[in-house]
């Protein structure tokens, strides 16, 4: 795994008194700190000294983000608590602590079973990751957090956990191919009904940046394979990426609900950053063609500047196999996956709307 691909990003406005706009680094990290037991992560966080948690926490002090998405944190307040406490409150070698005075989670669809046959294997339940939700072993497994050292308008923050993906005009729902039928891989009626098209969730938390607001609209797709010819898990990932090019486009979000049942997306004036691991690279790997460039392409997303780190480049030349045949610069790359397939991708994003001037931006990728 990479660190973290971070965007910091000065955006026009300030106090309205001439004073130059605030450069905020914002940055997304899959830290992988997701375990494969309920309560698992909790217990280890609960006391300091655990070794993957402390190369985490020194990568965040040595990055030093202001706003921070961790994805693939198992879902639990109290240990996200304990990660601030235990982990990033303490120094690592030369790193600094550092403190986030406001944090953001919520339940995620992971290893929530559906009572549906999801998979199609003839029997619901039998393997209940495949049936659940989205892919987990437990409620809430590979989960999201987000950091900040600006306040956070929790009363604004609207979470998209219980959209259906059937509700999404021109869904690319998968389907079976061993019959007729088109889109029929989640058989319609209550199974198709029951669908969400979060794999995690969807949430925009806004944040108040020198009183400004900045939603920060953070997920994290599934990865487009473990799946078969149908492509479901594609096809989803394709529409996870796709919920937050509509979300931010008046005229194309009207469709979108959140979970207190409030519909439509972003005002024309909003700002805002996308964050998140999209499991798709533009040239690479297994997701969709077309899949990022819906965000990459979206003419209200700033692409100006792309993040990027001398050892991925380095990494991909020593490691050959996949990465001798990709097509992306490698220095781009923010995901360290099997040299034979898929190589290494550009997995991780920070996507900040045009109005806001990137002023730098990099991967956590160390030769």
């Amino acid at each position: 795994m990479i660190g973290a691909a971070l965007a910091p990003a000065a955006f026009a406005g300030g106090d309205g008194k001439g004073s130059p706009p605030p450069e905020v680094r914002f940055a997304t990290f899959n830290a992988s700190l997701n375990r494969f037991s309920a309560g698992a992560l909790g217990a280890e966080l609960a006391a300091p000294g655990s070794a993957q948690p402390d190369t985490i926490a020194e990568i965040i002090q040595r990055v030093r983000p202001e706003v921070l998405l961790i994805n693939e944190f198992d879902f639990d307040p109290a240990a996200l608590a304990d990660f601030q406490t235990n982990y990033l409150s303490v120094p690592h070698g030369d790193a600094a602590p550092i403190v986030y005075p406001y944090t953001y989670t919520a339940p995620s669809n992971t290893g929530i079973f559906s009572g549906f046959d999801y998979d199609n294997s003839g029997a619901a339940g039998d393997f209940v990751p495949n049936d659940s939700y989205g892919f987990g072993f437990f409620p809430g497994q590979f989960g999201m957090a987000v950091l900040s050292m600006y306040p956070i308008d929790y009363a604004s923050v609207r979470t998209f956990q219980f959209f259906k993906w059937k509700d999404m005009p021109g869904a690319l729902l998968p389907d079976d191919p061993s019959t007729a039928a088109p889109a029929d891989w989640y058989t319609p009626g209550p199974e198709l009904d029951s669908f969400r098209l979060s794999s995690k969730s969807h949430w925009d938390v806004p944040i108040d940046i020198a009183g400004e607001t900045v939603h920060f609209l953070v997920s994290h797709p599934t990865p487009p394979v473990f799946d078969g010819p149908e492509d479901r898990n594609g096809t989803r990932n394709h529409d996870e990426i796709r919920f937050w090019a509509d979300y931010i486009q008046p005229g194309q979000s009207g469709y979108i609900y959140d979970d207190d049942g409030n519909f439509g997306g972003l005002d024309g004036n909003a700002r805002f950053v996308i964050a998140g691991d999209q499991n798709s690279d533009p040239l690479d790997g297994d997701s969709i063609p077309g899949a990022i460039q819906q965000l990459l392409d979206h003419p209200k997303v700033n692409t100006k500047v792309t993040p990027a780190s001398p050892g991925g480049t380095e990494q991909a030349a020593l490691q050959g196999g996949a990465n001798a045949a990709h097509l992306s610069d490698p220095a781009f790359d923010t995901a360290d996956f099997s040299d034979s397939a898929p190589g290494n991708l550009r997995a991780d994003y920070v996507l900040p709307r045009k109005n806001m001037k990137i002023v730098d931006a990099g991967v956590f990728w160390p030769l």
